[in-house]
């Protein structure tokens, strides 16, 4: 079979990783790349030896013999982009999260199906060496049932400026840029129960805090002194599922907290879990409370994370294996989020449907 050939739309720093990937990914051709700001699509034109550059989707869309594309452009261009891609005949992998809408998710999806193309999401954390060992764990039954889950996702000084802040281009602040990757790594976790209800909250009170001397968590490319910031700087939720579970979530990109935390807790009924970001798993044995501990390595590495993450969408291009993160559960954790901005807005608990 010939070497898939790649484009990449957005070739701001998420797109680095997707890059680098599919460079050591002996069955793909690193083929084209688009970006609107022509600074930065040359920078990374020369800097990866690319030839085939466009600041115009639809141009590079036309190029026949593309087979994929990774969509790595700010949120609100993400419906369009994919959508268009996969008129095009295109494959597409879509990073995080999926759109800034369930609408513009369902419209994406239906598009997908619609060309018989695969549209995979950038739940990159599904990829992790943590996750797979726990996944080991609770595939064979050490847990139990998982009935409640933890997730802290904070950072004292970490907007990363640019199009993050701006909520027309991001959708919203920590919320849907850090916590869509602990609720759904959660949700996975959790085998993809259905979301039935939502409490949420959020709070615009520190904003980016450009006073802060010191450097934040992680900067967008784009990144200047006219920044808009008016996205949430603090989010929390509660998720209730059909199957009886709950998820509490808290996500910051401003808080007054002692440092950056990025902690998942899973409750069971067998044994409970704390990545910390090295796993530890909390039983019982011959009626003795127990610790489990590790000699392997089980924190978070995201030495070859996205590596995983792009040879697998290779493998289900090129060999048809099933998705692991495919568009329909793209769909859930869009929905739901719309669920907690809707509650917080209106102060109440959101049913869904």
């Amino acid at each position: 079979m010939h070497k898939l050939k790649i484009g990449i739309v957005g070739t701001g720093s998420i797109s680095v990783a997707h890059i680098e990937a599919y460079l050591r990914n002996p069955h793909v051709e690193l083929y084209a790349f688009c970006d609107i700001n022509e600074t930065q699509l040359a920078k990374m034109a020369s800097l990866y030896n690319i030839h085939r550059t466009f600041t115009d989707v639809q141009k590079m869309l036309q190029l026949e013999e593309l087979d994929a594309v990774s969509i790595c452009t700010w949120n609100s261009a993400h419906a369009a982009c994919s959508i268009a891609a996969l008129e095009a005949g295109k494959h597409v992998l879509c990073e995080k999260p999926m759109a800034i809408s369930a609408a513009e998710a369902e419209a994406m999806q239906a598009a997908a199906e619609r060309n018989n193309r695969l549209l995979m999401i950038g739940f990159v954390r599904r990829f992790g060496n943590d996750c797979a060992i726990l996944k080991d764990f609770i595939d064979a039954g050490s847990f139990g049932e998982l009935y409640y889950a933890k997730a802290r996702y904070l950072r004292r000084h970490g907007n990363p400026g640019g199009w993050f802040g701006d909520k027309s281009r991001s959708g919203g602040g920590p919320l849907i840029d850090l916590g869509v990757h602990v609720i759904d790594l959660v949700r996975y976790l959790m085998g993809n129960p259905k979301p039935v209800s939502v409490y949420g909250a959020t709070w615009q009170k520190l904003f980016n805090r450009p006073h802060i001397i010191g450097e934040v968590a992680y900067e967008s490319v784009s990144k200047s002194s006219d920044d808009i910031c008016d996205v949430e700087d603090l989010a929390v939720a509660l998720i209730r599922f059909a199957n009886g579970a709950a998820l509490s979530v808290e996500t910051s990109f401003s808080l007054n907290v002692g440092k950056d935390e990025g902690i998942i807790e899973l409750f069971g009924t067998k044994a409970g879990a704390k990545l910390d970001p090295e796993l530890k798993i909390y039983t019982e044995m011959n009626n003795y409370l127990s610790n489990i501990e590790f000699d392997t390595p089980t924190a978070l590495s995201f030495d070859g994370l996205f590596a995983r993450e792009i040879d697998h969408f290779v493998a289900c291009i090129r060999e048809g294996i099933p998705c692991l993160a495919p568009a329909a559960d793209g769909v859930e954790i869009m929905r739901i989020l719309d669920a907690i901005y809707e509650s917080a807005r209106t102060g109440h608990e959101v049913i869904l449907d």
